[in-house]
């Protein structure tokens, strides 16, 4: 059972590296360097491009999409953010539970991107969205904690996922910076919400069908008011 918590303990940027962030580290490197031998062709086999997924049902894209990186500059963006929210996040909930919830926000990001740009051509890659993912859940159990934005400027974690969302929402709306996959990011953040709550979700989506259910019923329901001698008999629907 996850614990999503508000922990006062502060642990940010101490302790050593946790097992689950290492190993996607290693992994998106590892990928990186074939991209190097390999790239383009590895870009357009295992990146995202939707047209592909809705066309020739390249399925596997929406997770190995993850691991590919446009640049170095891409690839280390992702990596630190990866480490600078990850292992906290991993020593909160354990490995299995952390690497659950960063492929469940990778893949629906890019399930997001797919559907809102099924004719495109162009491959998408990077761990983006599941960063996205990784930054809500941050937000969402330490909503308190300072975090320091160019190492000058700080500002409480809550903040700062509704600023970076908040401007996710707006470039993907007037699609401002251009090459950037503004859905995914959105769709990471939006994965990770609902995988959070989504017990609360189910419990107030079942209460209201049952208030609908109830409120349906009393329309059904005639009441009858028994007036004086000489008055009117009167029913209220």
């Amino acid at each position: 059972m996850m614990n999503y918590g508000y922990q006062r303990r502060v642990t940010f940027g101490t302790g050593p590296m946790t097992k689950g962030v290492k190993y996607l580290l290693f992994i998106c490197v590892g990928v990186f360097l074939l991209q190097l031998v390999l790239s383009p062709a590895i870009a357009i086999l295992f990146g995202l491009v939707p047209i592909l997924v809705w066309k020739k049902y390249f399925f596997w894209q929406i997770g190995t999409y993850i691991f590919l990186h446009g640049s170095p500059f891409h690839l280390l963006f992702n990596l630190f953010a990866l480490w600078m929210f990850g292992c906290e996040i991993e020593r909160q909930w354990g490995t299995r539970n952390f690497l659950k919830y960063f492929f469940i926000t990778g893949i629906g990001a890019g399930s997001c991107y797919v559907l809102v740009n099924a004719g495109q051509r162009i491959p998408v890659v990077g761990a983006s969205g599941a960063i996205y993912g990784i930054l809500l859940a941050y937000g969402m159990i330490f909503p308190n904690r300072m975090i320091y934005v160019w190492f000058l400027f700080p500002i409480r974690a809550k903040y700062f996922v509704m600023i970076f969302g908040a401007i996710e929402l707006y470039a993907s709306i007037t699609g401002a910076g251009g090459g950037i996959a503004h859905v995914a990011h959105l769709g990471g953040m939006l994965f990770g919400y609902i995988y959070m709550n989504y017990l609360r979700i189910i419990r107030r989506v079942y209460m209201g069908f049952l208030q609908h259910k109830l409120r349906k019923s009393k329309k059904n329901v005639y009441v009858f008011d028994v007036k004086k001698k000489g008055d009117k008999d009167q029913f209220f629907h």
